[in-house]
């Protein structure tokens, strides 16, 4: 790492939290973790919050390790994170609370109550967003006549209050802003029109930044605490881990689609204007803020939560897996077996998702799978098929052909889902890198810095610097369409 510019990424996801030191040397990017810690949400008498402090501590140890690791050469750093969730400041700038996590059931029923304030049609036609009960509009609701609400002077997101906190500048970054489905996505600020009907408080939306702007210098007792012998700049990259990710996507072409996988699956396209229709709003297409102006016009599906809280369910249990075991069990379990859609809200909250799974087969006239290789097996081919009915609508709805599917993220390293969705989608993927939400972030900072001229480059960087593995479709398509059929009438039933 010594010699070439340096930049600190802070990645935060919904299960860990890393910072990982990039650098950039004859145009290749080099990645080096040198902090990993958990993100564990905790539960008190009143729902369920994230330990917003703990993270904090944990940044800062990230900090001091990432000076340590490059001798004080850093150049800047960034923060990114999973999005919709907040932090409420009062008049003093100190936080009034513990985040509330979008999984938490307070918001359920919140979309009915805001929508007789304000129309389904018109809360879409202003955000672009889908209607979900994470997003920060239902949170918001939910909040509404609590005391906390009322002496905010100012929300920020995860990782604007990060920001915030390592630099004391107030900002919401434009990409993260566009989650909480209270932006206007065509004006590039928040819909306070919108906002003020809803009975939210419109003041406590900061001014927006884009993603690739100073947010600041690193507050001079942090430089001092970090071992910094003069302090840094700290980027607004694009703040939503997505978008980070989305930057990264090593395409050479126009006419792909992305997966960012990983707890949630991000599936879509790369568009220039955001696409705000009657056929993308019953579909429930989402158009989020991209870098260089661009809209990451996708739908949010489940993710490999589903695998996830199943393991947690298991290991509660006294039966410990690794994914790669799991991974390695599903892969020996028999093929087009029980479906499910894993966008069911009964999968949202955290809990027995095993018995979740088997339910919904149940209530579908399927018999559950029961052994951990076959539950698996369930959510990987139904995972794959979902992300077929996102693409076959992307390509509806954009009028785009779809040529090829880049498969970004921690779960691109899971070779089953991989093959499985090549099948599923009868297009090749493309799977890797799996850090391309640091490297996203890692390249915008190197952006603001001068050191890269735009995101065609950035993309020819990535494709220098990483390798990508290549899944083709398999010959099984007359029982992948029969399996798609299946999986199309769980959907509507």
């Amino acid at each position: 790492m010594h010699g070439a510019p340096s930049f600190l990424a802070f990645d935060l996801g919904a299960e860990s939290g890393r910072a990982l030191l990039g650098s950039l040397e004859n145009e290749r990017l080099g990645l080096k973790e040198v902090h990993r810690f958990p993100n564990v949400p905790v539960r008190v008498k009143d729902g369920l919050h994230w330990d917003v402090l703990r993270i904090w501590h944990e940044i800062r140890e990230g900090l001091a390790r990432g000076v340590e690791e490059s001798a004080g050469g850093i150049e800047s750093a960034g923060v990114d994170s999973w999005g919709v969730d907040f932090g409420l400041l009062d008049r003093q700038g100190a936080l009034v609370s513990n985040p509330c996590h979008h999984r938490d059931a307070r918001t359920r029923g919140m979309l009915e109550r805001a929508c007789k304030l304000v129309s389904k049609e018109r809360i879409y036609e202003t955000t672009g967003i889908q209607f979900m009960p994470i997003n920060t509009l239902d949170q918001l609701m939910a909040m509404q006549g609590s005391p906390l609400l009322e002496i905010a002077d100012t929300i920020l997101l995860i990782p604007d209050l990060m920001g915030y906190w390592l630099t004391g500048e107030i900002a919401g970054e434009l990409t993260i802003a566009t989650t909480t489905q209270l932006f206007d996505v065509r004006a590039r600020d928040w819909a306070r029109s919108l906002i003020d009907d809803l009975g939210l408080p419109v003041h406590i939306f900061p001014g927006v930044t884009t993603p690739g702007s100073e947010l600041g210098s690193l507050l001079p007792g942090l430089s001092k605490e970090a071992g910094l012998r003069s302090t840094i700049s700290v980027t607004s990259v694009a703040s939503h881990d997505t978008a980070c990710a989305v930057a990264a996507v090593p395409a050479d072409q126009n006419n792909f689609a992305y997966i960012s996988s990983g707890t949630w699956s991000l599936v879509g396209v790369e568009v220039k204007q955001p696409i705000i229709t009657e056929l993308a709003m019953r579909s429930n297409f989402t158009n989020e803020g991209g870098f260089e102006d661009t809209i990451r016009f996708l739908k949010n599906v489940m993710g490999l939560w589903l695998l996830q809280e199943s393991r947690r369910t298991w290991a509660r249990k006294g039966a410990r897996y690794t994914y790669d075991e799991l991974v390695e069990l599903a892969t020996e379990a028999p093929a087009f077996g029980p479906l499910v859609d894993p966008d069911d809200e009964e999968f949202l909250a955290p809990g027995d998702m095993p018995a979740r799974l088997a339910a919904f087969c149940r209530g579908t006239h399927q018999e559950p799978a029961e052994e951990p290789g076959a539950v698996v097996r369930c959510v990987l081919e139904s995972l794959a098929l979902k992300y077929r009915w996102v693409i076959d609508h992307v390509e509806e709805v954009t009028g785009r052909d779809i040529e090829v599917i880049h498969v970004v993220g921690g779960g691109s390293r899971n070779e089953l889902l991989c093959s499985l969705t090549a099948d599923a989608t009868r297009r090749p993927v493309r799977a890797g890198p799996a850090e391309a939400t640091a490297l996203g972030n890692v390249m915008i900072q190197a952006h603001a810095r001068g050191h890269l001229a735009s995101l065609a480059d950035m993309r020819e960087v990535v494709r220098r610097s990483v390798e990508v593995r290549t899944y083709e479709p398999s010959d099984e398509q007359d029982r992948w369409a029969y399996a798609y059929e299946r999986f199309c009438s769980i959907l509507d039933d």
